[in-house]
This record gives C-alpha cells, structure tokens and sequence, in this order.
C-alpha cells in the first residue's frame, strides 16, 4: 500500500516546524540550560567574588556604626547613622530594577551596539562600569568627615553600585542552572558571608589596634577587592541572547504567585538587618570588650556561609519555597531571643545561630524567585522588580529600630519588632505555595 501523499505532505511540515523551532531556541540560547559544567561553575565563582566584595562590605556596617558613633559622627543619633546603612542597603536591591533589565538587554558585562551588515552582527564591547562605579564610592567614602558626605559616598553611590554589581551576577547564574538552581545561588551568595568574616576582622583591627586611621583602612580593603572584580568582569557572561524588556513589569503584580512572593521577601527584609547593624553596639552595652564585639560579626557571617550552601542543597530537593519559609520563621524567632543572649559565650552561640538560619533569606529569595518567572530571558527584570520592591523594607527597618533603642533605650521591643516582621514573613511564604499546582504540602 503506497503512503497518503497528503500524509507525506503533513509529516513533513510537522518535522519542519520542529526543526525551526529547535534551531529557533538554539539560535537566541533558550535550549536547557546546562545545569553544572565549567562555564557554569566559573560563572558561580565570579559571583562570589562579587558578593564577597560588595554584600560581604555591606554585612560590615555594623563596625561601621559602632566606629562612627564614636569618632566622626558622635555627635549624632545612633538611628540617623542607621540611615546611612539602611540607604545603602535599599539601593543593593532596588538598583537592580535597573541593573535586571539591562543585564536581559544587553547581558552581563557587555553594551552591545548591533548592526546588520551583509546578515552578521557585530558586537563592540566595554567593561561594565559598575565595578569601577563601586571601586570609586569607596576611595569617596574613605575621604568622608561629616554625615551628609556618608550619606552620599557610603549610602548613595556605594549601594547603588552593589545593585548593578549584584543581579546581572545572580541571574546569570540562574540562567546556567536548572534543577541546581538554589545550590548554585547559595554557593554564590555564600562569597559575602566570606567577606563578611574576612572584611570586618581587617577593619576592626586596622581602626581600633593599628595607626592607619580611617581613610587607610577602608582604601586598603578597596584594594583587596579589585582583582576579585576584575575576575568578576571576565567570568560572568549571559548564556541567552539579549532581548528587549520593560525595565518595571508592573503586570507581574497580577499574579498572586509572585505579589505573595515579593510581600514575604519585604517583611523578612524589615527584620533582617537587625542583628547585622546592632549586635556589636548591642553586645558592648552588655560590656564585652570593643574588638570581640566586632568579631561576632565575623562569626555571624561565618555561620552565614554554611547557613547559604547548607539549605539552598536542600532546597532543590525539598522545595525552594519551603526552605525560605523555614529559614525566615526560625530566623524570626531567633531575633526573639536577642535580649536574653548577656553573657560572651551566649552571645558567640547566639551569632551562630542567627549567622546560619538567616543565610537562607538572601540566596532563597532569590532562587524562589526561578519559580515565578515565565520566561529564561527576562530572569534579570523579574528578579529586579520584585527584589527592588522589597527592598523598600531595608530602608524603613533599621530607622525603625534606631528609633526605637533612642526612644525606650534597650534591645527588647527592637527584638520583637524584627522577629514579628521575619515570622510573618514565613508565613507569607507558605501562602505563596497554596497559588502553585503542587498546593501547600509540596515540594516546591
């Protein structure tokens, strides 16, 4: 029996279809992603530098107050320093709703001017300026005497420059990633609770047990930091092709998925920073010597580097949305506890606690966000949107919590302010699962 001449014919359209479909998505990057591999790995390394240079600086704002509440800016309160902390922390992450849709437009490192001539496109290629933009805010802020030279150096240009460092990283990396997508991210981000070990030991012994002064000390932590963005700038490159995108998807609020997700990110973000911008003051006011104070901080962050690999492995297995919501609610309930650590020891043990359940929040929010996401090649403008909304949070928290300490002088309702936004936080979390297919007992 001879075959159908309109079956041939309808065979063929559909290999044909499949065919430009295949070479379509291989064309503009959107085959799987490889999930692991070199390229993969080294880009998850140049992130880490990243996050060691600027997060892990940004986790040292605690010796930073302390510092300045008695030296340059003693004359102030210690919320209005907090200000300058809390901005810098704000813009990290509300830059990257600029920064995400740039690194979709135009990838990680690369401004691409494209023409077409005789059907080839041609790619000119600029370092990114955003290292050097960092690289400057600290050389500005090494120079600053009074608090509005702070607020512009430090708070301004320091954290709008982390932002554009930070999210063209992160989501080149979700872009490399799959089913490893928390692992991944929590080996990335686990590059600032490194720095944030390394960076506030260097600062407090240079600012409290040596002559260098100030301005030495920070210069010299610039200069341990370029060659790690240096690296940075030639690891980190975007594994899809580059696509126009809206620099704000406000439609993306429509979805309850993703507007639960963003509010649960917010209130864990207003209790968060707590610990990071207090307990050194805190833990000198229960009359621990000055340097060990500063070391606690160290040691949170220690504990933050197992805190980020440990749960984002877990996560890919149990669930990214799970993980989060375990990771702010226990947090919570750690910050609960802050008043009650008096002695040294309970301090150390509290720092660890703290440093490991906390690591969760940043690199699980941002691997949670890999869940809402429609489209691979608009990872950098979702991820921007919604980290940039929440960060809104970090520039309300520590004012809050400064105010609150000048106000009833103690620790105690600033505990229970943060440890209530952080609970709420989780529970907002496991409300995002009850929008997902798998509903509120599964795996995601």
């Amino acid at each position: 029996m001879s075959p159908n001449p309109s079956d041939i014919e309808t065979t063929k359209k559909v290999v044909d279809d499949i065919t430009h479909s295949t070479l379509s998505k291989k064309k503009n990057g959107m085959d799987k992603a490889p999930d692991g591999g070199f390229r993969a790995w080294l880009i998850t390394a140049g992130t880490a530098c990243i996050f060691f240079s600027t997060l892990g600086f940004a986790n040292s704002f605690g010796i930073f107050e302390q510092y300045y509440l008695s030296h340059q800016l003693k004359d102030e309160s210690a919320d209005k320093v907090a200000w300058i902390g809390s901005l810098a922390a704000f813009l990290q992450f509300a830059a990257g709703a600029l920064g995400g849709p740039l690194f979709d437009r135009y990838g990680a490192w690369v401004c691409s001017s494209i023409s077409r001539k005789d059907q080839l496109l041609t790619r000119k290629k600029v370092i990114r300026p955003a290292a050097i933009m960092y690289l400057f805010a600290m050389v500005m802020t090494s120079l600053c005497k009074q608090y509005w030279q702070f607020m512009l150096a430090q708070g301004i240009l320091l954290g709008t420059s982390m932002g554009l460092l930070q999210f063209p990283a992160m989501a080149a990396v979700i872009q490399h990633f799959d089913k490893n997508i928390a692992a991944a991210l929590g080996a990335a981000v686990s590059g600032s609770s490194i720095g944030g070990v390394v960076i506030p030991i260097a600062l407090s012994k240079m600012l409290n047990s040596t002559s260098l002064g100030f301005g030495w000390s920070v210069r010299i932590i610039g200069f341990v930091v370029t060659p790690l963005l240096a690296f940075s700038c030639l690891a980190v490159k975007s594994r899809l092709q580059p696509r126009k995108t809206k620099f704000f998807i406000a439609s993306a609020f429509k979805t309850p998925k993703f507007s639960l997700l963003v509010a649960a990110i917010f209130f864990m973000f207003l209790g968060f920073f707590t610990p990071l911008f207090y307990i050194p003051t805190y833990a000198v006011s229960r009359g621990v010597d000055t340097t060990l104070a500063s070391y606690l901080l160290a040691i949170l962050n220690a504990a933050s580097t197992f805190g980020r690999v440990i749960p984002g492995v877990l996560a890919d297995k149990f669930g990214r949305l799970n993980v989060l919501s375990m990771g702010g609610i226990l947090t919570g309930i750690i910050i609960f506890c802050m008043n009650q650590a008096k002695s040294t020891p309970a301090l150390i043990v509290y720092s660890i606690a703290f440093g490991f359940w906390s690591g969760t929040i940043i690199s699980g929010a941002t691997a949670a966000f890999s869940i809402v996401i429609p489209d691979p090649r608009t990872i950098g403008t979702y991820l921007g949107t919604g980290m940039g909304v929440a960060s809104l949070a970090s520039l309300i928290g520590p004012p809050v919590n400064g105010a609150l300490l000048n106000k009833y002088g103690g620790f105690s309702e600033i505990s229970i302010f943060s440890g209530a936004m952080c609970v709420l936080g989780g529970f907002l979390t496991l409300a995002t699962k009850t929008t997902t297919s798998q509903g509120l007992l599964g795996r995601v």
